[in-house]
This record gives C-alpha cells, sequence and structure tokens, in this order.
C-alpha cells in the first residue's frame, strides 16, 4: 500500500472519528486514501478553526482531536489552536502536509521547518522521512497526546513519502494507566486536612481530565470542606446542589471566593493547572499549607510551594485520603456562597437595554437544560460566564483559560454538536471573537449541526476596554464597526435574530435552541456593568 494508505490506517487504529481540515496540494495522496476510510473529515474555512475544533474534540471526548493542513501557510494557520490545546491541555494531534524531502534543506516554495515550529507548542513534534516509521510515530504522537498532562502533538509529512510505498501494520494500541498514589504522602495530606482549621480545596481541570468529578464531591461532602473551582472546572461540583460549592475562581480581583483562599490555613489543590490562575493572586502571602493532588508533579512556583504532593490517579487519591482524614464541622464559608447566589439573582428580572450580562446569562441558563453544552470565547463576557454561569456537571461550560486565544466558540460548538448531538450546544462569544472564525458558519450549515452562536454586541474589545478603563480612565483603539449580523447569518443559510429589548432574549433563546438550524443571535450588551463590577469587589467587605 502507499504510506499514505498505512497513516489513514493508523489513525483508524487510534479509534480517530473526524478529522478536521482544510487539503491542500501536499496532502492530496492522504486525502485520497480518507475516501476509502470511516473517519469523516470536516472540510472547514480556514486551518485555525479546524485546529479549534480538534480542540474542543479532545476536550469532550478525552481522545485526541485531529486536524490537519497543507505545508507553509496552511500549517501556520493551525498554530494558535494547536497552541490553545497544548496549553489547555486538550489532547490534540496535527498533520501537516510538506514538500519533498529532496528540497528541505535550501530555500524554496512555501517551505518552512514545521517540525521545529511545532516543537516549542506542543508534546511531541516529529516528520515522516521514511515510510517504515509511520506506525511508531502515529502511536506516539497519540500516546503522548493522551496522556497526563494531556496535550498537542504535530507531525509533518513529506508528499514525496506519502507516495512510497510500504508493507506494515498499525501498532496495537495500550493506554498507560496513572499509578497508585504514595501511602506516606496520604498520611501526610490526611494529617494536615484532620489538623486544619479552615481548609478549601481548589480545584482545576485536570479533575475533569481524570473524570474523578463525583470522586472530588464524595471527598468534599464526607469532610465537609468548601471548594472553589478554575474557569476551567466549571461544573466539577454541581453548583445548585452542592452547598459546599463557592463557584470560580479567577476573576483576577479581589471576589468572595479570595476571602476564602485568604481565611484558609490549608489549600489543596486538586488537578490544579498554574496555567489557569496564577498562584500568587490567591497565595499572595506565600505562609499557607498548600496540598498538591495530581496525577503529576507539581509546577515550581513561588507561590505554590507545596507542603506535600499526592502523585498518583487522582480518584485514588481522594478516596485514600477521605478515608484516613478527619470530617470539620460546622458551615464552612457559607457567606461566601450565599452573597455569589444573591449577585446571579440580582438581574434577572431587569428590563435595561442594552442588556446586562447578569441578565443575559439568567436568561441563558434559564432557557438551557443542565446537560446542554455552552462554548465560552475570550473577553469580557467570559469573565461573566465564568463568575456567574451555573453549572450542574462537568464539560458544560468549556472556557479557554491557559492559552485563552479569541476564535474558539463558533468552531469550537462544530465539534461540541458532533459529540453530543442530542444536546442543545450555544456558542456564547463577544462581536470582537465572533468575526475571528465566523467563516466557520458556513461549516455549521453544510453539516447541518444545529448550534446557537449568542453573540454579546457592543462593538468593541470589551475587556481590553475595561482594563484600559481601570488603569487610564479612558480607552485606546478598541472600537470598531460590525455588519448586520443578521443579515450576514442569513448569507450563509443560518437564521437570524436581533434582540430589541430584554424582554426579547429569553423567548429568542428558547425559539432558536428548539430550531433544527444554525442561529445567530446578535444582544446588545452594556459593559457598564464591568466597571461597577469592579468597584464593588474592590471596596469587598469579607462576608465571613
Amino acid at each position: 500500500m502507499k504510506a499514505a494508505e498505512l497513516f489513514v490506517k493508523c489513525l483508524e487504529n487510534e479509534g480517530v472519528e473526524y478529522i478536521f481540515g482544510v487539503p491542500g496540494e501536499e496532502n492530496l495522496d492522504l486525502m485520497d486514501a480518507l475516501l476509502d476510510s470511516p473517519i469523516h473529515f470536516v472540510t472547514c474555512r480556514h486551518e485555525q478553526g479546524a485546529a479549534f475544533m480538534a480542540d474542543v474534540y479532545g476536550r469532550l471526548t478525552g481522545r485526541a482531536g485531529v486536524c490537519l493542513a497543507t505545508l507553509g501557510p496552511g500549517a501556520t494557520n493551525l498554530i494558535t489552536g494547536v497552541a490553545d490545546a497544548n496549553m489547555d491541555h486538550a489532547p490534540l494531534v496535527a498533520i501537516a502536509g510538506q514538500a519533498d524531502t529532496n528540497r528541505l534543506h535550501k530555500e524554496s516554495h512555501q517551505v518552512l521547518d514545521l517540525e521545529l515550529m511545532f516543537q516549542h507548542i506542543t508534546k511531541y513534534s516529529s516528520r515522516l522521512l521514511t515510510p517504515n516509521i509511520i506506525p511508531e510515530v502515529v502511536r506516539k504522537a497519540f500516546k503522548l497526546a493522551q496522556t497526563e498532562k494531556t496535550g498537542a502533538t504535530f507531525i509533518e509529512f513529506p508528499e514525496n513519502i506519502a507516495k512510497m510505498m510500504i508493507d506494515d501494520v498499525p501498532l496495537s494500541v495500550r493506554h498507560p494507566e496513572a499509578p497508585e498514589p504514595a501511602r506516606d504522602r496520604v498520611e501526610y495530606a490526611a494529617e494536615l486536612i484532620s489538623e486544619s482549621r479552615s481548609p478549601i480545596i481548589l480545584a482545576g481541570n485536570g479533575v475533569i481530565r481524570a473524570r474523578a468529578w463525583k470522586h472530588l464531591a464524595d471527598f468534599a461532602t464526607q469532610l465537609n470542606i468548601p471548594i472553589a473551582n478554575t474557569f476551567m472546572a466549571k461544573g466539577v461540583v454541581p453548583f445548585g446542589k452542592n452547598p459546599l460549592a463557592l463557584g470560580s475562581a479567577g476573576l483576577q480581583a479581589n471576589d468572595y471566593v479570595s476571602c476564602g483562599f485568604s481565611r484558609a490555613d490549608v489549600i489543596i489543590c486538586v488537578g490544579y493547572d498554574l496555567v489557569e490562575y496564577h498562584p500568587y493572586l490567591w497565595h499572595p502571602t506565600r505562609d499557607r499549607k498548600i496540598i498538591h493532588i495530581d496525577a503529576s508533579q507539581a509546577e515550581v512556583d513561588a507561590s505554590y510551594m507545596i507542603e506535600v504532593g499526592v502523585v498518583g490517579d487522582i480518584k485514588h487519591s481522594l478516596m485514600r485520603i477521605a478515608e484516613l482524614a478527619t470530617p470539620h464541622q460546622g458551615q464552612p464559608m457559607r457567606a461566601l456562597r450565599e452573597a455569589l447566589v444573591e449577585d446571579m439573582s440580582q438581574h434577572a428580572k431587569d428590563e435595561g437595554f442594552p442588556i446586562k450580562p447578569q441578565k443575559i446569562i439568567w436568561d441563558l441558563r434559564t432557557a438551557l437544560h443542565f446537560e446542554d453544552i455552552v462554548i465560552c470565547d475570550v473577553g469580557a463576557h467570559k469573565m461573566w460566564m465564568a463568575r456567574m454561569f451555573r453549572c450542574e456537571y462537568p464539560n458544560t461550560c468549556l472556557i479557554s483559560n491557559g492559552f485563552a486565544s479569541m476564535g474558539i466558540a463558533v468552531p469550537g460548538a462544530i465539534a461540541a454538536k458532533l459529540v453530543y448531538p442530542d444536546r442543545a450546544v450555544v456558542a456564547v462569544t463577544g462581536d470582537g471573537g465572533f468575526m475571528m472564525n465566523s467563516q466557520e458558519l458556513e461549516t455549521a450549515v453544510r453539516l447541518g449541526v444545529a448550534i446557537v452562536i449568542l453573540i454579546w454586541n457592543d462593538g468593541g474589545y470589551g475587556l481590553i476596554d475595561w482594563k484600559q478603563m481601570n488603569h487610564f480612565n479612558r480607552i485606546s483603539n478598541v472600537r470598531f464597526g460590525n455588519p448586520d449580523f443578521v443579515k450576514y447569518a442569513e448569507s450563509f443559510g443560518a437564521k437570524g435574530y436581533r434582540i430589541e429589548r430584554a424582554a426579547d432574549l429569553m423567548p429568542t433563546l428558547k425559539k432558536a435552541i428548539a430550531d433544527r438550524a444554525v442561529s445567530v443571535i446578535d444582544c446588545p450588551v452594556d459593559y457598564r456593568e464591568n466597571l461597577k463590577l469592579t468597584e464593588k469587589l474592590g471596596s469587598l467587605v469579607c462576608p465571613l
């Protein structure tokens, strides 16, 4: 068979369902081989969109999403999405075509050293220089992408190698298992928790990757310890059902949950990735005892000097510690949760227009079932969603907060709908982030995936506006114009809705969610609430 055909068989062997990408001249043989494969190729309108689709597919399934591009500009267009997956620890395998190996040594049309370029933003980057290494390279790429901490890998596939003949078979797939935690570390962690006065848990995305959310909830309930989560761990404990849930930490300003960290003497970090939320923001004093529970060793940081590291299978670590630790008494930090709940519902019936962020979130949460999925883009709306959108299940509000790249919401929503066709999927995005990958509207319409795109429209880069006003009390070059989003949506064959009063948002959301169509909702947002929130939190008196 051709090397390209062996490559496709290796992808099939890894359980690949979809490849998201843009075909090109240097991957002609690979594209032809895919015609005889059960793998579904999703033709995208930009390679960045393809990478984001693979990124979100990896987050939701735990299996590596796959994206494909041609050489040169096609490959460089993948970089933002690949870097996002790597820094957010989403399993992803990126593949790019390349020129003949006989011209890689010199200046040549569209030729860049892709292996070296991707080396800096992946766990593993390799070039296929002979067909007989294909089974090993593909197996290694998937193994490393899917092993903690999960992330991105890259394979460069020169076009002349793809044409060569080879007689070989894929390697068998073996999934490594996390080791058991060391007993002495478990015992010391249990001792610290038992002796602590006011412990708090900080749960990170690693809990979701380990599928350990039930074990974490049981651990917290059994020991009566309150839980804060990072943006990327929303839903790791059910906010409505679990009275110990304190909501999200990471607004990078004083917030209710910050009081919990300031009053705690022991901070239990479970599946926490430093890239999600800088330790100096929640541990500026550097004097608390930190317990690190994760599948891998702790990163080195001056504000994250751990007292004990319990490294191994997160589920087993939590169970072992809970068996030995003494439960705490009382209602720990209940006032923090009550204050946040009050904030969440404060503007539920607000009729102001443009619509306040709190009202948009209230209506969105009310219109969706708890199992439905929201993909949140990056911008001012991300901060509001992270703080105020209630989640009862993990992976129902996906937020990129490692690399935190704008433009993820629309392509991410397409991938989410492919993974969960029976759930409603909403892309929550600002007008800035939407326009970065709005071309994927055509992909969604062509695939027939019924997603809803809720645009928070303020005519500018709202998060930067917010920060500029905080620092300088004036803005600099953040305003822009927008197309008519309703007509724009309709031009792609999607449905378009414009919100013109607050009372229209809820029924429009319900209609769009119920429709089996791609829908775009243009919702003007009142971001004057940004500075009001900053002022409120800046003068916050700890309710504990």
